[in-house]
């Protein structure tokens, strides 16, 4: 071995910084849990909602389609036929007693698939934990939404902007039978509180991606990608330049949304000080 070799091998230890030095120029992704939280995916699944037409009647009605299809076996049904007087649903029957174990649901949406009036949908709630095992099995009460058609809230879910917004939404991206001819058209009804829900972005060109909030798949998984699939802006020390700028703009809005708690902070301070004088 010459000399050069013999440098090499001290200095080897060299090439485990490359890693790190490829990352120090790209944007920080650390947020400040649970204060600061990433957006949620569009389609994301998270605790289930029984919801309302909006005449207020419930879309349940009772079929245990839901429960059957159900491969954790954590949902419960039970159908009862509607009262002439006062009739709770549009069918004959409708969901008397509904229950699901969020000790055993693993969040798969078949019994959303499987409804046939889009009563059971799935929020994008995901952060809910429990002190006792009765808490985890919610009930009809605790499932359907209010009368403003809003989910129920309870005191151990952590709700936040926008976790309602576009439910199950894939449920809206597919076409039936395949037919490219129906891929986005309106075919479902409206909700208490929500009116009739948005098309998701599917293959076609009849999409609203601002409304929903779907993300293009390149965009999401580049990260991911192969090298020659990536766009050659976003490559190398372009993309550095790229990503760097993405992460300043981040952190302006960051460090604009600090001032402003801070100038909130010092009013309040001011005016709890002003009482205290008079």
């Amino acid at each position: 071995m010459g000399l050069g070799d013999d440098m090499k091998d001290q200095f080897s230890f060299l090439g485990g910084f490359k890693l790190t030095m490829q990352h120090m120029t790209r944007p920080r992704v650390t947020t400040q849990y649970p204060e600061e939280k990433k957006a949620k995916q569009p389609r994301q699944h998270g605790r289930h909602v029984l919801n309302r037409y909006e005449d207020g009647m419930e879309k349940c009605i009772g079929c245990e389609l839901c429960a059957g299809v159900c491969p954790a076996d954590c949902i419960y049904v039970r159908g009862l036929d509607n009262p002439p007087d006062h009739p709770v649903s549009p069918g004959e029957r409708y969901g008397y007693v509904y229950e699901i174990n969020y000790l055993r649901c693993i969040h798969c949406d078949m019994c959303v698939e499987a409804c046939p009036t889009e009563a059971i949908t799935e929020s994008k709630l995901f952060e809910f934990s429990f002190t006792n095992r009765s808490d985890a099995i919610y009930t009809k009460a605790e499932l359907v939404v209010d009368d403003d058609g809003m989910p129920q809230k309870l005191p151990w879910e952590d709700w936040r902007e926008g976790d309602d917004m576009m439910t199950s939404g894939w449920m809206r991206a597919t076409s039936p039978s395949g037919s490219a001819a129906y891929e986005g058209e309106v075919q479902w009804s409206g909700e208490l509180g929500y009116g009739t829900r948005a098309p998701e972005g599917g293959q076609s060109a009849n999409r609203n991606d601002e409304l929903t909030g779907t993300k293009a798949l390149r965009q999401t998984l580049e990260p991911h990608l192969l090298a020659e699939d990536i766009p050659l802006a976003h490559r190398g020390m372009q993309g550095r330049v790229w990503r760097a700028k993405i992460g300043a703009e981040r952190n302006k809005k960051k460090m604009e949304a600090t001032r402003a708690r801070m100038k909130e902070l010092r009013a309040s301070r001011k005016a709890a000080k002003a009482e205290g004088k008079t």
